[in-house]
């Protein structure tokens, strides 16, 4: 009886270190914001940093990111952003990566599979926030000189991606305001790091603040990588050494190509479970154009006077090539 008491006397205190970490910390909790614990180590105010922002502007900007307007501060609905897009329609607005600081593309599928999100073109608003980095990497390619600023601006992210990306307009200050008082609202939190025991240690420790700081930020992405893949040398036999497997080509299918493409989505194009629609795409993978699978996947389209309704390419670290061949082999699937 005695050797079982001091087991469980043991298992209790190692549970209590683990729940009093946050308490050893300085004042921080599982709840407190990302932004606050960067600060604590002499982090630099981002410009986009706004401290404790009214829940009132919150909610105005969480109405502009899912309806694409909102009441003003005078009292009147304001206009559209876009007639055509809300910001929730290429993105999330929770965590959509299973671990914060990988980019894989099939476990991002998996995780929404299980968690009903859609599996979209664009990263998730999700700790946007605490980002270094926007529109950065390949993004230049398709926007030239317009990532300048905003690939080391939310701010002017955020405005590139209300004019050019929606097909929309500039946004006015007070519009730009409430959705930065929204992102800041669902920044990460130091919970959201899963910090452990060693990282604790390390951070009580007599380590130089700035060597704090670049382990905290170990703990998450601070940009969301973007590569453009390119089309397989031969459309006929597809990407090289790939082979498709029509299951998860199926959730591919579901929750990302339907995700826009379905009745009332943001497409006036019908992406429906009919026979005669993955017909139509099987019998143009020899062609070139829109119907075409690595065409419109790799390539997207563009927005112009005629049409600003338009088709966003993914970046390989949000729909592999692998994943492509997978689509692939449901739509021949379907249409057999």
């Amino acid at each position: 009886m005695k050797k079982v008491s001091t087991l469980l006397l043991i298992v209790i205190s190692f549970s209590l270190i683990s729940w009093n970490s946050y308490d050893d910390f300085f004042a921080f909790t599982p709840t407190n914001k990302l932004s606050d614990l960067l600060l604590e180590y002499g982090d630099k105010k981002q410009t986009h940093y706004r401290e404790n922002p009214a829940a009132e502007l919150i909610e105005r900007g969480k109405s502009l990111v899912y309806n694409g307007r909102a009441m003003g501060p005078d009292g009147k609905m304001g206009p559209f952003i876009s007639k055509y897009f809300a910001c929730t329609s290429c993105h999330n607005q929770v965590q959509e990566d299973p671990i914060i600081t990988q980019f894989d593309p099939q476990a991002r599928l998996e995780y929404a599979a299980e968690n009903n999100l859609k599996f979209l073109p664009a990263t998730t608003f999700w700790g946007i926030y605490n980002r270094e980095s926007w529109y950065n990497d390949d993004y230049v390619l398709k926007y030239g000189d317009l990532v300048t600023a905003a690939s080391k601006s939310l701010e002017e992210s955020t405005q590139l991606c209300a004019k050019v990306c929606s097909s929309g307009r500039y946004l006015d200050e007070w519009e730009l305001e409430a959705i930065l008082a929204y992102y800041e609202s669902i920044q990460l939190t130091v919970d959201d790091l899963n910090l452990t025991e060693e990282d604790f240690n390390y951070l009580k420790s007599d380590a130089s603040n700035q060597d704090k700081l670049a382990r905290i930020k170990s703990k998450y992405a601070l940009k969301s990588p973007a590569t453009f893949p390119k089309n397989p040398d031969n459309k006929i036999e597809g990407y090289a050494g790939l082979i498709g497997d029509p299951t998860n080509g199926k959730k591919v299918y579901e929750l990302s190509c339907q995700a826009c493409h379905q009745d009332g989505g943001v497409s006036p194009i019908l992406l429906d479970d009919a026979k005669v629609t993955f017909k139509k795409f099987n019998n143009n993978l020899d062609k070139n154009g829109l119907w075409n699978l690595y065409d419109i996947i790799v390539h997207g389209t563009y927005a112009d006077k005629g049409k600003p309704r338009y088709m966003p390419h993914y970046p390989e670290e949000r729909l592999s090539p692998q994943q492509i061949e997978d689509l692939r082999a449901y739509v021949v699937q379907q249409a057999q």
